[in-house]
């Protein structure tokens, strides 16, 4: 088994909660490049112990959620579905996080049946073909010297060894200085071959269907570069290098139509402002053929370091 096959069924085993009463499950943590769990692994988490108490025909469509507390990587974390609603049509579970007794995040998340309606979109914006585009590994030991530490590079190569994502311009982190326009686009995919890590029976395979599976993998990487827009705006490459200091604050995820994980799939994403030590980033993920997936929106809390 090569490194990525690992890493993805590292990943596919996080998000097999372990079923500890009916309504109320448990997930693992693991070490993050940032002393704390990483948030998009809270809101997939969440997502999958929501999706575990509604009806296999029914896929979420969105989900609402706050982070409240940093997380604690070395623990596990409680997550407590209630059943709000459970309707014709749609159905409504809120999730709560709990670590140490405290509640550090919490999800609201609705489903529905497949129907058919009217539909229009927004086009897909340009953008290169993503096997034309630098790998992590090609480009994080490249700007290594920018980092607090050289091993933050490695850290990050860790963290998302998962996930092959690709940025179609140079990240924040390359252009430290360098003031850009705030819009950012990545390609992003399951790293490794995932039909094979389910047919293997890897650690969700039997809980969570496929449709649930993809929007959670998808919701685990859609809080890993959406605030990089706001850096670019004043020049800043984030808290690997040190020049700013954040946290995701919010999150809102609609999803559209069917996706697929392990398919390339582009994350546009800008933002409309940043005040008051926080900053609002907007994304849209589009099929690599045009298909406007998921429309992301998250703020953050961006603050400069004081001297």
């Amino acid at each position: 088994m090569n490194d990525a096959q690992r890493s993805l069924l590292d990943l596919l085993d996080l998000l097999a909660l372990e079923r500890i009463e009916q309504d109320i499950f448990r997930g693992e943590s693991r070490a993050s490049v940032v002393p704390r769990v990483f948030g998009g692994q809270v809101a997939a988490q969440a997502l999958v112990a929501a999706g575990r108490t509604v009806p296999a025909d029914r896929p979420p469509h969105s989900l609402h959620a706050y982070f409240l507390r940093p997380g604690d990587p070395g623990a596990p974390i409680v997550y407590t579905v209630d059943r709000i609603r459970d309707g014709r049509s749609f159905t409504t579970r809120r999730v709560v996080a709990v670590q140490h007794g405290q509640p550090i995040f919490h999800l609201s998340a609705s489903f529905q049946t497949q129907e058919e309606g009217l539909e229009h979109q927004e086009p897909m914006p340009p953008a290169p073909d993503p096997l034309t585009l630098p790998t992590p590994a090609e480009i994080l030991p490249r700007h290594a010297g920018r980092f607090l530490t050289p091993a933050v590079a490695d850290r990050l190569l860790e963290a998302r060894a998962a996930i092959d994502l690709r940025y179609v311009d140079e990240p924040p982190y390359a252009t430290v200085g360098e003031v850009r326009e705030p819009r950012s686009q990545v390609w992003f995919r399951t790293n490794g071959d995932l039909d094979k890590a389910l047919a293997d029976g890897a650690g969700c395979s039997d809980t969570v269907t496929r449709p649930l599976l993809d929007i959670c993998l998808v919701t685990y990487v859609s809080d890993m570069t959406l605030l990089d827009s706001i850096l670019l705006a004043h020049g800043r490459g984030g808290w690997a290098v040190g020049d700013v200091v954040g946290a995701s604050l919010d999150h809102a995820m609609w999803f559209h139509r069917p996706l697929r994980a392990d398919d390339w799939l582009l994350y546009d994403q800008e933002s409309p402002t940043a005040q008051a030590g926080r900053g609002l980033g907007k994304g849209r993920i589009f099929t690599a053929e045009g298909k406007l997936a998921v429309s992301v929106i998250q703020e953050g809390v961006i603050r400069v370091p004081r001297v």
